[in-house]
């Protein structure tokens, strides 16, 4: 077969733009997560159209070539649109659809590899080459559909699918035109070029503009205007007319003006090309134009969703939140910057900007009150700067004067919590032009509920801290308060019995003892208070420390009992901290319990672990007392005696030692304190 010059430029042309095609698909493999496949099939189909664009060049183009060359070209579309449907799709294909597409196509390809080597008649391999073409043109428009029908959520593929059908239907026209007519029709040879260029150059585009990371809804469909706008046929009408002319000219002509029409054409498609790689704006208005006028809606909103979640579920500091919130509404409509203002006791204070400028930061407060904040929450309004729509700027009379200082102004946006305002946000100009329609506005809404409910969230937390901070420095003085309590009532007792016993040398010598011991405690009190010195840690007798405690209980009824303990048990801990804990077991047994009654203590080892028993026969406790009441703070059953705290510390030290305390209680029966440590 031999092409004339005019078809061999337009094949020359569809192999530089499908070669570039090509090289986008490389490029932006990655971003567009496009399956390797159709890198494979677009690299074939190059091949393909340089060997025909070569049939003038080398004579006449061997129809044994031919058929292996279109074979190819089919066949590697094929593989791509069924290994995508494999990856993209939720649903598998049915297994004889399967079997029957790769059987034709492998089988179709081992023909034509096997007339290549033969020696067969090339009107026999022209007739194989026709029908071949309708053969693969019908099994490729069956993969076509199979993808598209079942792709949901991939913009690329459908409109990659929408060209190769366009592919398809031509390829099958035009071998089913040579079948009837039983010779080659040139024209539809040059048109098959023409239509090879038009779609490298639509499948290019789109992997350049449509390369999200995130998946996009694909449900295709067209909009009012396109459908109704007369100016749409008018340009349609005027197209075809232009094309008309073309060709008659062509046609009469000759293959001069074919061949500068075809290269005018490829250097207009390498120039749009170029033009859509290198231009950022470009990209973003074209994703703008195909996203508005092919797909049912603006937004995919559970694409939009996912990643506003996303965004705000990141871990970050207290003072990056502000900025998280304007990023994240501005990046919505592809804004530079922004600014959150936030209700500050009466008033709506300006907290965070993002690279935006205010004039006069200090003049940009807003009164709760004024009819611009009273208009943001009664009507959830979203002010537009920038609008020719009488229906979005009804209440810009309502913008307060320090509005003209920020530079470049686009939209102010409320934040509203349960339908309380919080806030608002202004955003700086988008930048690709955008007209808002209902669809912008319910997004902008719930995306500003949705931030405005991660600031309170984010707040409430900053607040829970500082109301755990004040907590623990609460909890700490009623520790102290418990402890001063314990030495003043060690000192009042001292006082209380001074005058009756100050000329007895044995009780001089107690209140020595005992002043000494109150001040010792006292300093080691302060020493933890300031943290000056860290917990003493030592290795302990747990029998000395159970018998200090004992001593220091003598004193009041009934005496503390010790059984009999091993005095080789050992423990290591800060010695005042753990005879605080058996100390104050010892005498809550004792206050609970009436003078002639009785408190044990006895011990007994488990394996590395020693319990110890601290038994009274008093009033005892109920069990929804043990449950939910005895080891919280500032929880007592000594009405005026106790702050309810003892108990709570004694637990949480012996817990640090990696020990517990369990409680058994009878009402009416008695006590038993079981403290379990651990020993070395």
């Amino acid at each position: 077969m031999e092409f004339s010059s005019v078809t061999q430029t337009a094949f020359l042309c569809a192999c530089v733009l499908s070669l570039a095609f090509t090289a986008t698909c490389v490029y932006q493999a990655v971003k567009s997560k496009l399956h390797i496949a159709f890198i494979i099939a677009a690299i074939v189909q190059t091949g393909w159209l340089a060997i025909l664009a070569s049939a003038g060049k080398v004579g006449t183009l061997s129809v044994n070539t031919l058929l292996v060359a279109e074979a190819a070209h089919y066949i590697s579309w094929i593989f791509a649109l069924t290994f995508a449907t494999l990856r993209y799709t939720q649903s598998s294909l049915p297994r004889v659809y399967t079997i029957f597409i790769w059987g034709v196509s492998i089988a179709t390809f081992s023909a034509s590899a096997f007339a290549l080597t033969s020696d067969f008649d090339p009107a026999i391999i022209a007739g194989v080459v026709i029908w071949q073409g309708i053969l693969l043109s019908v099994v490729g428009l069956l993969s076509v559909e199979q993808l598209y029908r079942n792709v949901s959520d991939y913009r690329l593929v459908k409109l990659i699918c929408l060209n190769l059908a366009i592919i398809f239907i031509f390829d099958a026209y035009l071998f089913a035109q040579h079948l009837v007519l039983g010779h080659p029709d040139a024209d539809l040879w040059q048109a098959r070029a023409a239509v090879s260029i038009a779609t490298s150059v639509f499948m290019a585009i789109g992997v350049m503009t449509l390369n999200q990371p995130r998946m996009q809804s694909a449900k295709l469909t067209f909009s009012r205007p396109v459908v109704f706008y007369s100016t749409s046929l008018t340009l349609a009408g005027a197209l075809l007319t232009i094309l008309a002319i073309g060709g008659y000219y062509v046609r009469l002509y000759g293959g001069d003006w074919g061949t500068v029409i075809y290269t005018v054409l490829m250097v207009c498609g390498l120039g749009s090309l170029l033009f859509v790689f290198a231009s950022k704006h470009a990209r973003e208005n074209l994703n703008v134009l195909i996203n508005k006028h092919l797909f049912t809606h603006k937004y995919d909103y559970r694409s939009e969703w996912l990643r506003l979640i996303d965004q705000l579920s990141q871990p970050t500091s207290i003072g990056e939140t502000h900025a998280r919130a304007i990023i994240v509404l501005a990046d919505l409509f592809k804004c530079s910057g922004g600014a959150l203002w936030l209700k500050r006791g009466k008033v709506m204070v300006p907290t965070r900007q993002v690279n935006i400028h205010i004039a006069d930061v200090s003049e940009t407060f807003e009164p709760n009150t004024s009819p611009f904040c009273a208009t943001l929450e009664q009507e959830e309004w979203v002010f537009c700067l920038r609008s020719n729509d009488k229906g979005i700027t009804l209440h810009n009379e309502h913008l307060p004067y320090w509005i003209d200082l920020i530079d470049d102004i686009w939209l102010v946006l409320p934040l509203l919590n349960e339908n309380i305002l919080i806030g608002f946000v202004v955003l700086t100009s988008p930048k690709s032009e955008s007209v808002l329609n209902w669809e912008d506005l319910d997004l902008i809404k719930t995306v500003g509920r949705q931030v405005a409910s991660y600031i309170v969230r984010h707040e409430q937390s900053e607040l829970l801290t500082e109301a755990r901070q004040f907590d623990a420095f609460n909890k700490l003085s009623a520790f102290v308060m418990h402890d001063l309590k314990n030495l003043i009532a060690q000192q009042s007792l001292v006082v209380s019995n001074a005058e009756k016993h100050k000329d007895n040398p044995a009780f001089v010598e107690d209140v020595i003892n005992t002043i000494n011991n109150s001040v010792t405690r006292m300093n080691n009190l302060l020493r933890k208070l300031q943290h000056s010195e860290p917990e003493q840690a030592k290795t302990l007798s747990i029998k000395d420390a159970l018998v200090d405690a004992i001593k220091r209980c003598q004193k009041y009824k009934p005496a503390p009992t010790l059984m009999s303990i091993d005095p080789n048990w050992r423990i290591k801990a800060d010695p005042d901290s753990l005879n605080m804990v058996f100390t104050h077991i010892i005498q809550n047994a004792q206050d609970a319990t009436s003078s002639d009654g009785y408190v044990d203590i006895s011990a007994s080892q488990e394996d590395q672990l020693v319990r110890i028993c601290i038994e009274d026969n008093g009033e005892g406790m109920d069990e929804d007392f043990i449950q939910n009441r005895l080891f919280k703070p500032f929880e007592t059953t000594k009405t005026g005696k106790g702050m309810g705290i003892g108990v709570f510390q004694a637990r949480e030290y012996i817990q640090s030692l990696g020990g517990n305390i369990v409680v058994e209680s009878t009402l009416g029966e008695g006590t038993t304190f079981i403290i379990t440590l651990p020993i070395l």
